[in-house]
């Protein structure tokens, strides 16, 4: 958003209108921009604002209720924490004792909100303008939290009483690309380790896809799930990793309004590998049982498949593929918790090939297919091409590897 629109935005006549407009919907937008020009509203404020809602409506699948009372750009809500994750973050910044935190990368300001509405002390920084007088607006109803136009980097972190920080590197280019080498982070990943050495508590958030190889050996790198989504990698130092260093994976379920299933932010379950230990476990590996897991995508991320399957009481169908099986069900999560991976019962186990499996689908009248893949190279949307199925029944596929071989497992989802 440039500086002119937020300018008109941010005007008595803006904000009402920006909040007054119903609740956005892409099949009447052009008929209310229509109507908001005809009846005299300015058209580039008219865009700004419809602009908003639609980011609004986008953005409460993260941030809940707090969006409509928001200012955003694509790309600031592209990179924003959701707000049940956020949470997370600010408690483990109390847990630790930290007073005011310093988060050098606010964006649009979505954990400096979490952080603030703990109770914790908030100096929050952006390098772009724009971006950080929209991290101003959002923060608005924070005393706790004060927003500079600044370089984080800069901070004389001691002078500004800060004992926490914080940071969300930008992982994308102006263009939109994603960055996936932590050097080409803005700011640089290494130049944002370094301040652990003025302050140990310190957390950088960092994308899912980072690679093991280089992480720091003093971090707890976690990674964190939301419904399935793996949605970030988080890096945490000194107080901030109580079990000390290693990897870990974060598993969250939510009810649909985006809120953890137990309504409060640990209905989750977390595992947390010590550095080491994983040349300690060693999977076994067998035949498909009764009973198949996929474990969640936080837990294949973290390199914890041999803890899961250990979890289960399983084995792998195949040393490189991520799947679990087990001869009788595994162990239901605790009360309170989520499941680390999602079950299915076996009905069959078919060698691939392709002419036998669609005899096998069109004798039990199957039309509607839901296909799974790890470990090999057909996609579900060239195998349902190639079934051509018409049948009124539903199944599921598993596609993967046993025993190094390509098979297709025909299942049925447990309940979860």
């Amino acid at each position: 958003m440039d500086v002119a629109s937020l300018t008109k935005l941010l005007s008595p006549e803006g904000w009402a209108l920006l909040n007054a407009l119903p609740p956005y919907d892409e099949s009447q937008a052009m008929a209310l921009a229509t109507r908001l020009r005809d009846g005299g509203v300015d058209p580039d404020l008219a865009a700004a604002a419809l602009t908003q809602s639609r980011l609004r409506a986008k953005a409460r699948t993260k941030l809940g209720p707090f969006a409509d009372a928001m200012l955003f750009t694509p790309a600031g809500l592209e990179q924003a924490t959701r707000l049940v994750v956020a949470a997370l973050h600010a408690r483990r910044y109390l847990a630790a004792g930290v007073t005011r935190v310093a988060d050098l990368t606010c964006g649009l300001g979505a954990d400096a909100l979490a952080f603030a509405g703990v109770g914790l002390d908030v100096l929050a920084t952006d390098v772009d303008e724009a971006t950080a007088a929209l991290a101003t607006v959002n923060l608005r109803a924070f005393p706790e939290a004060v927003v500079r136009h600044a370089d984080g980097l800069t901070l004389d972190l001691a002078a500004e009483g800060v004992d926490g920080v914080y940071a969300d590197p930008a992982r994308r280019t102006r263009g939109g690309r994603r960055v996936f080498d932590p050097a080409a982070y803005a700011p640089p990943l290494d130049a944002v380790w370094d301040l652990r050495s003025q302050v140990p508590a310190l957390g950088i958030k960092v994308g899912p896809g980072i690679p093991h190889h280089g992480l720091p050996a003093d971090a707890e790198t976690q990674w964190v799930s939301v419904d399935g989504d793996v949605v970030e990698a988080g890096l945490w130092f000194g107080p901030l990793a109580p079990d000390g260093p290693g990897r870990s994976a974060l598993v969250l379920r939510t009810d649909d309004n985006g809120t953890p299933a137990d309504g409060t932010a640990t209905g989750s379950v977390s595992r947390t590998l010590r550095a080491g230990d994983d040349a300690d476990l060693v999977p076994d590996v067998g035949p498909v049982g009764a009973y198949l897991y996929e474990p969640d995508g936080a837990v294949v991320r973290a390199g914890l498949v041999a803890h899961a399957a250990a979890e289960l009481g399983g084995r792998l169908v195949d040393r490189t593929i991520a799947y679990v099986t087990t001869d009788s069900p595994a162990p239901a999560p605790s009360s309170g918790t989520a499941a680390l991976a999602t079950g299915y019962r076996v009905v069959d186990v078919l060698p691939f090939n392709l002419k036998k499996l669609k005899a096998y689908l069109r004798e039990r009248d199957v039309g509607r297919l839901t296909v799974k893949k790890r470990g090999t190279a057909v996609t579900p949307e060239q195998l349902r091409s190639q079934l051509a199925l018409k049948g009124d029944a539903a199944a599921t596929l598993v596609l993967t590897r046993v025993a190094g071989r390509q098979h297709v497992l025909v299942v049925d989802p447990l309940p979860r």
